[in-house]
């Protein structure tokens, strides 16, 4: 009968001659455990090195975690203003990496430093470095301090630029903060602020002496895909302006616009309206100078009403309808059965089934023009 095996000790016997304890063994012998840590776990932690190319920091684990690499760049101008001893929160990006470190960001922490920071450059309107990347909807995006991204609308392009976002791109750009606002992760640059002060106080001045609804003769500057930018030279009493706004795409016609290159060319002169001067900018309207088509539509468009439209587009849902302009109906595609057939361009005879005056819908039915054809009211 084989002899029974000697119990092993709680302090750290072998099982046997053979086995290796690892590390990890051995610390559980002595009633401690590893201290491990989980991707993106967030863990407070002390600055031990500050290098060129990374940061070293103990959270408490087998070796001080590093922030190197994409994390360090993104956030070296945060890195720039810490020092060794510095307390700091990272999240932990790899727990150990093959080559045994952990990895960690502070990205979290510099986004909270680099707010603070903007908000009080736009309260002392101090520059700003920012770095232009690309177009973006009529003006600039840029890299700013602390791997922020921002905007230079085009209207905060001087002379310098001759006011041309894309004669920015690439190059490093001297700002100042026109807006931060933290909640919508908005921050937005004014380069004329730097580059010709004296004129944007002067520009402030003239729009604060505007008047919401005033009409003005203006020169189209550029045209894009959202919106026509202009530009009005003297106001009413023939005073010089030289002011700069936007006339959004939606603000164009009381008809649905898609294509505003087709329409407008740069050095076109239109007559437009005052509708915001909010925060300086000024946005102007084409459509208000006439009015509203839907307002006492229902008076003029009453339930039950015959009268006649052009179909201007056919979809999935049914035939679209123009009525007047601005004022479009549909007919739903459950009423074209029975061997109605329409097209694009048609003249057709329709009667007012419904209006909805808030969301500016109308439904429309196909009043009788052949009985041959199953086509009713």
């Amino acid at each position: 009968m084989a002899k029974k095996e000697k119990k092993v000790s709680a302090k750290g016997r072998l099982k046997s001659e053979s086995q290796v304890l690892t590390m990890e063994d051995l610390l559980k012998l002595e009633g401690l455990e590893k201290l491990g840590f989980k991707k993106g776990q967030e863990v407070k932690g002390k600055i031990t090195t500050i290098k060129n190319k990374a940061i070293y920091i103990d959270i408490g684990g087998k070796t001080d975690a590093i922030v190197m690499g994409k994390e360090f760049e993104f956030v070296k101008d945060y890195i720039n203003d810490l020092k060794i001893g510095d307390e700091i929160e990272v999240q932990v990006k790899s727990p150990e990496n093959d080559k045994g470190q952990i990895l960690v960001s502070i990205r979290g922490a510099a986004s909270g430093y680099g707010w603070n920071y903007f908000k009080e450059k736009e309260k002392s309107g101090g520059e700003v470095m920012v770095f232009a990347k690309e177009l973006n909807r009529g003006g600039a995006v840029v890299i700013a301090p602390f791997g922020f991204f921002g905007f230079i609308p085009g209207s905060q392009i001087g002379t310098k630029f001759d006011g041309d976002p894309e004669k920015m791109i690439g190059k490093k750009i001297k700002t100042k903060v026109l807006e931060v606002d933290q909640a919508k992760n908005r921050l937005v640059f004014s380069e004329r602020l730097v580059s010709e002060p004296e004129k944007v106080g002067e520009e402030v001045g003239a729009i604060e002496n505007l008047k919401i609804g005033d009409v003005f003769e203006a020169d189209i500057v550029r045209v894009e895909p959202f919106g026509v930018f202009v530009r009005v030279n003297f106001d009413n009493k023939g005073t010089p302006l030289n002011l700069e706004g936007l006339v959004h795409i939606s603000e164009i016609s009381w008809e649905k616009v898609s294509e505003l290159s087709s329409l407008y060319k740069t050095k076109d002169k239109i007559k437009i309206k005052l509708i915001s001067k909010d925060e300086g900018r000024l946005q102007f309207s084409i459509k208000r100078l006439s009015d509203d088509p839907w307002e006492k539509i229902e008076n003029k468009y009453p339930k039950d009403k015959e009268t006649e439209g052009e179909v201007v587009r056919l979809a999935n849902f049914g035939a679209l309808v123009k009525l007047e302009t601005g004022v479009e109906g549909l007919i739903h595609i459950s009423k074209l059965t029975g061997g109605v057939s329409l097209k694009e361009g048609d003249k057709v005879s329709v009667y007012i089934e419904s209006i909805d005056v808030q969301k500016r819908k109308i439904s429309l039915g196909i009043v009788e023009t052949n009985k041959k054809n199953v086509i009713y009211k």
